[in-house]
């Protein structure tokens, strides 16, 4: 062998070391720049903690549909229900946490430890983002004398009970109503009267069984809007887009706010750069034409927190439902 093949061998045996070298490396980084370093790198699957059809479910599959494009993968939700939601909370804390795996939260995960129901809490997620708030309202039959939130606090005041549908005892309008009723110093006049969802608690104000309903703006507007319910009163610090003429609490001198909120949450140890990664792309999707279309057309608040900020406020949600449920005394036993 001469001296030119002795050194052309050289030279390849020391790029063939190199280049075993270098993929060591980058395995033992878990690196090679192959599609597990992806993500989104498989479908995507949103826990819905609710029945099909509902408010909930409907927001969840438009929110996904349009994010199928902004985060780039296929996006499927699957309704897993009971317990007021338990069950969905659980299984979305359970779920590998991958990002893959989203849960959808609604304001009973901040509420259903303090009533007993089960013990799964806001400790047992991370937040990706908030995108909806539904302030509760009080509403009447339009037949009826009360024209004003005081005239009803004034009835109970008088010693009348005012009967309140809700849908059902523990339920975030029942527990919006007895705060308010509380703030007002009228609690022991206004009772619960609780029913299978907000459609029969409306009926049966307009069947006049009952006085009063509790329930969001947006499943009473079409009977407001076709004369047979008078809002009194909604639980939000500014008027509602869907009922401009009805007041806030506030306005008529009660300082009680509260409602109905949902946003996306992920098991506890996701990564960082994933969940950063799921915010940005359901903003997107939360910004899109198409899903403030929807949302306005059925009546949905919307309203943002990014995940820093949806984490805290669930906790404070959680403290606070703590305090008004202890109150109220309406925990299972």
């Amino acid at each position: 062998m001469n001296g030119e093949a002795r050194n052309g061998g050289v030279l390849r045996l020391c790029a063939l070391c190199c280049a075993m070298v270098l993929g060591a490396v980058l395995a033992a980084c878990g690196g090679g720049g192959g599609a597990e370093e992806e993500f989104p790198s498989k479908q995507i699957e949103i826990i819905v903690p609710w029945d099909p059809g509902g408010g909930t479910d409907q927001t969840a599959r438009q929110l996904a549909s349009v994010a199928e494009e902004t985060c780039g993968t296929n996006i499927i939700v699957s309704n897993q229900t009971g317990s007021t939601g338990a069950v969905g909370f659980q299984a979305a804390a359970n779920a590998e946490p991958d990002g893959h795996t989203i849960g959808l939260a609604t304001v009973e995960i901040s509420m259903i430890n303090h009533l007993g129901v089960a013990e799964v809490t806001p400790e047992d997620v991370r937040g990706v983002m908030q995108y909806n708030f539904d302030p509760a309202a009080i509403s009447v039959g339009a037949d009826t004398d009360y024209r004003s939130i005081d005239d009803l606090i004034s009835a109970a005041e008088s010693g009348q009970n005012i009967r309140v549908g809700t849908s059902g005892t523990g339920s975030i309008w029942h527990v919006a109503f007895a705060g308010m009723a509380q703030k007002a110093g009228v609690a022991e006049n206004m009772t619960n009267v609780p029913f299978d969802g907000a459609a029969p608690a409306i009926q049966a104000v307009l069947g006049g069984q009952i006085e009063a309903t509790s329930a969001s703006g947006a499943e009473v507007r079409p009977q407001v809007e076709s004369g047979d319910l008078r809002p009194l009163a909604v639980m939000a610090d500014e008027r509602l887009d869907i009922l401009p003429d009805t007041p806030t609490l506030k306005e008529e001198g009660i300082d009680w706010t509260t409602g109905a909120w949902r946003g996306l949450v992920v098991p506890n140890d996701t990564p960082d750069d994933r969940v950063e990664t799921l915010n940005r792309c359901f903003k997107e999707a939360y910004d899109s034409e198409q899903f403030r279309q929807f949302m306005e057309q059925n009546g949905f608040g919307m309203q943002y927190k990014p995940a820093d900020e949806f984490e805290a406020f669930m906790d404070e949600e959680y403290e606070r439902f703590g305090r008004i449920i202890e109150s109220l005394d309406i925990r299972q036993q």
